[in-house]
């Protein structure tokens, strides 16, 4: 009888020299502990090591790991070259630049807000700033942004107007590299990363408040750090509630999770806090996102309680987590916006800071034992609110909050007409594409899901967005705690500019959009898409993308500032309205 010998296959180890367990085990029922110890030997030595991944897979990990790389370096260089590249023009200070900067140096120079004499402006433009009186001047707006703005004039020097607004042109490059980070973590694909960092690189908005030294910029990438800290707690939480109930049912006996954990070691929770505490520490309109996405971490915290199996989860939510994830966010979004005030702490010169605290203006009750100079703060806060309450002037940019889903009135802040039928323009209009496309997007997404609410029940239903629920609520929440607050206030004076806090979740609203029209890569059960349904959504995605980039070239020497024919700039006013 002929023996049949068995060739191993090349990527699989032998039958007889497996390392396995169930192995070693037969090999020791035989009594051959020789071979036995043979085996571990060679096994601890690595004799049958795992065969190497096959070369395409190697080429494939590769070129995804330069894609991974390029995608965001490509994207920060075009976000660098839109905000970097003639950052000195123009030579003077154009619209609240007349506030910021001058504040910037007076902070600079006093540790807080001094007052500039008259005619400081063209000093500046002359390059000769000079410095401010030791008088206090009183400000509107908490430090943290203007002390952004003196970082670029302590690193390039007050004298270079490049220097004036380099503080804002690195936080508007910081801004598109965390706009991708928290597109790649909710979404989690490298080409809706580029996308969501590709649309806010070049967008015409988040460009001019780059290039011109206003709060603004800084405001929108301390919210948007804030809320990528946000999805890393949601991520923890997840995974910590995950363990929490698997103990809890494995013991013996199973214990009780009816009201699920207390979680108290939630690190990303505080870190947001303080995000959004300095966010509150360039504007006060941060509080309103910082309540909304507070509001929001308790509504997730219910949703997974209820989806892990939680009885009580309602309850548990509200009575046991809800009030410790306050006191982690809280408090240290209170503590790192008092931190910002340091300079008026620090010194006996700003506005109100020597005010003598009497029984007649002390704090009521147990607050009337706080140091002087909280009380004095907390006078100061106390007339900066009844100044921005009573902000209804007329300015002739105005821009109701109402119309800035249509682009009624983007913000003109400078003009020179230089004399030979050209001119220096600057505008805050953003690309009209990404515009009005994005708010036709988070439409879009909230047709979406009252249709997938009213069909969740039927079988069978696909989902339509390429995003979970949790990315849908972080995006409507970013746009809706930006805008809709505003709407209280119609009589207030207020302008367009204030939307690039919602601008990058509106990108990210967007490119959802275009994500559900690229398709996925995979079906569900990983199946491979239909070829024509995903070269067809490519040549849609890449088309739109091309036209997008043509407009912001198009409307770009209205962002810079570049001196352009005054013929051709009035073919960029696409409404009468924006003049």
């Amino acid at each position: 009888m002929n023996t049949i010998h068995r060739v191993p296959h090349p990527l699989k180890p032998a039958a007889g020299l497996c390392v396995g367990r169930r192995s070693r085990e037969q090999v020791r029922a035989e009594g051959n502990v020789a071979r036995v110890d043979a085996l571990e030997s060679r096994g601890a030595r690595g004799a049958v090591a795992p065969a190497p991944p096959a070369y395409d897979e190697r080429v494939n990990d590769a070129r995804r790991r330069v894609l991974q790389l390029a995608v965001p370096a490509a994207v920060l260089g075009i976000a660098a070259a839109t905000r970097l590249i003639g950052l000195e023009q123009p030579g003077e200070l154009v619209f609240d630049e007349t506030y910021y900067v001058k504040d910037a140096e007076s902070l600079r120079q006093l540790g807080y807000e001094g007052r500039w004499p008259e005619g400081a402006d063209a000093l500046w433009a002359a390059g000769t700033p000079g410095s401010p009186s030791e008088l206090a001047s009183f400000v509107a707006h908490p430090p943290l942004g203007k002390w952004v703005i003196a970082l670029g004039l302590a690193a390039l020097g007050p004298e270079n107007p490049a220097g004036w607004r380099l503080g804002t042109a690195l936080a508007g490059i910081a801004l598109v590299g965390l706009v991708m980070l928290l597109a790649h973590l909710l979404l989690g694909r490298l080409v809706l990363t580029g996308i969501a960092g590709l649309l806010i690189a070049v967008d015409g908005n988040a460009i001019v408040m780059s290039r011109v030294a206003l709060l603004d910029g800084v405001l929108a990438l301390l919210v948007v750090l804030a809320v990528v800290l946000i999805v890393l707690d949601r991520r923890q939480v997840r995974g910590e509630l995950e363990e929490w109930m698997l103990a809890r049912r494995s013991a013996d006996p199973p214990r009780s999770t009816d009201w699920g954990p207390a979680l108290w070691g939630r690190p990303w929770l505080v870190a947001a806090g303080i995000a959004f505490g300095l966010a509150v520490g360039v504007k006060w309109s941060a509080l309103y996102l910082l309540a909304a996405f507070a509001l929001l971490t308790v509504a997730a915290d219910a949703v997974e309680r209820r989806r892990a199996g939680v009885a009580l989860w309602a309850s548990g939510t509200l009575l046991r987590q809800a009030p410790i994830s306050f006191v982690l966010m809280i408090p240290s979004a209170a503590a790192a916006h008092l931190l910002t005030w340091w300079g008026w702490f620090a010194t006996t010169g700003g506005y109100g800071r020597t005010r003598e605290v009497t029984d007649e203006n002390r704090l009521p009750g147990i607050l009337g034992g706080l140091p002087d100079a909280l009380q004095n703060w907390w006078e100061y806060q106390t007339a900066i609110y009844g100044y921005h309450v009573g902000v209804t002037g007329g300015h002739n940019y105005e821009a109701p909050a109402i119309g800035w889903p249509l682009l009624l009135r983007p913000t003109y802040m400078h003009y020179r007409d230089l004399g030979n039928g050209s001119a220096e323009a600057i505008t805050g209009i953003p690309n009209p594409l990404i515009w009005w496309g994005a708010v036709l997007a988070v439409i879009a997404i909230i047709v979406v899901l009252v249709v997938q609410a009213v069909l969740r029940r039927r079988r069978g239903t696909r989902a339509l967005l390429p995003a979970s629920g949790w990315t849908i609520a972080v995006v409507l929440t970013g746009v809706g705690a930006g805008w809709l607050p505003w709407l209280l206030y119609p009589e207030r004076t207020m302008f367009f500019f204030y939307t690039i806090v919602i601008t990058p979740f509106l990108v990210l609203a967007l490119t959802i959009v275009l994500g559900a029209l690229l398709g996925p890569s995979t079906q569900p059960d990983g199946a491979p898409v239909d070829p024509a349904r995903r070269t067809a959504g490519l040549i849609v995605v890449i088309g739109v993308l091309v036209v997008i980039v043509a407009v912001s070239a198009f409307f770009l020497p209205l962002w810079t500032g570049a001196p352009t024919p005054i013929d051709q700039i009035r073919l960029r006013y696409w409404m009468p309205t924006w003049i």
